[in-house]
């Protein structure tokens, strides 16, 4: 029997006992339940799991989590998770981060831990927003949001997650959102069984600052039609009616109506999660509505040399080789004198 077979948890086990203190209605809620949900159905052992957070709304998290968990300072938490990983392989660590933690102070960490492929998951709750400090535009934020520091637009170009990701060699990028539930909990399984950095941005809604952010895609109304659930080895179609599908045109992907000018389903591309080149995943983390539907779910996920791996085996390559092994050989090693 296998040691996650042995432990059977059920969501409450993930729980702790402090009270949660975000703003009801909030899109963290039914984020720290999907991953609630998520590490029952894994079994890891409570005692070999740590959240590990910075500044932020989301960054609470760690307290309402049964679990091991640091809340760190404004834009390191992908240090400290860096440290905790590589002194402690066997934790499962999750970094807990917002689109202002992360990008923003935290942005040349959040590169270099991609880069790295340390084996982590990621998770970023993105509501364009600064929530915790009231509402000043974001790295994300749209171009033209009005907001306390943005009094008549924003001029600045937002980032892109998924293309910031793929750009810094990720190896694993998916995205959802909030609301979906089933949907969140099943990319964070397949983030936690992926060795490497497991990059998952969160589309939240933010009730009080930006309330609404992510409507016109979220909405049960239009969701159907403006987004598109991928799934590996799986043709890429959508709409209310699983009537559209995307088709690759010379360098670009096109949207097109299954039945017209001839598309069929056997024209629609199939989605490849695995694949090393990292073109298409680039193409897909990159689409935006109303020209495109936006890409949900596992959009690239490729296996590489993990970051505590790479130094393990290093240090095990030195101690080969090493001359020194004792004290008394490194006090003897090298140029010595004795004074009389």
């Amino acid at each position: 029997m296998s040691e996650a077979t042995a432990n059977k948890y059920s969501p409450k086990d993930f729980k702790s006992d402090q009270e949660i203190r975000w703003c009801p209605g909030c899109g963290n809620h039914a984020i720290i339940n999907a991953v609630q949900k998520a590490l029952a159905e894994l079994g890891i052992p409570k005692e070999k799991v740590a959240f590990i957070s910075g500044i932020g709304c989301s960054s609470r998290f760690p307290y309402y989590m049964a679990t091991y968990g640091f809340h760190g300072i404004h834009g390191r938490a992908t240090v400290i998770a860096t440290g905790v990983k590589i002194a402690n392989p066997e934790l499962s660590v999750w970094q807990i981060t917002g689109d202002g933690d992360a990008l923003a102070i935290g942005g040349n960490h959040f590169i270099h831990i991609v880069r790295r492929n340390v084996d982590i998951n990621i998770i970023l709750f993105n509501n364009e927003i600064y929530g915790l400090t009231k509402g000043q535009y974001s790295p994300t934020s749209k171009k033209g949001i009005v907001t306390k520091t943005s009094p008549f637009g924003s001029i600045e170009e937002p980032f892109s997650v998924g293309e910031l990701v793929i750009g810094a060699k990720g190896k694993f990028f998916a995205r959802t959102i909030d609301a979906n539930v089933t949907l969140s909990t099943q990319i964070y399984i397949e983030a936690t069984k992926h060795k490497g950095t497991s990059v998952i941005e969160v589309l939240q809604n933010c009730v009080i600052f930006n309330d609404g952010v992510h409507d016109t895609i979220a909405t049960k109304d239009v969701r159907d039609d403006r987004t598109l659930i991928l799934k590996h080895g799986q043709p890429m179609i959508f709409g209310k009616d699983n009537d559209k599908g995307l088709v690759l045109e010379g360098l670009k992907l096109k949207v097109v109506k299954l039945g017209e000018n001839g598309y069929s389903e056997k024209e629609i591309l199939v989605h490849d999660a695995y694949e090393a080149n990292p073109g298409i995943h680039y193409m897909l983390a990159n689409m935006r509505y109303p020209e495109y539907p936006v890409a949900l779910g596992i959009i690239r996920s490729v296996d590489g040399p993990t970051y505590e791996e790479s130094v393990a085996e290093q240090i095990r390559s030195v101690q080969k080789k090493a001359t020194i092994k004792c004290m008394d050989d490194l006090l003897n090693n090298g140029s010595t004198w004795k004074v009389e």
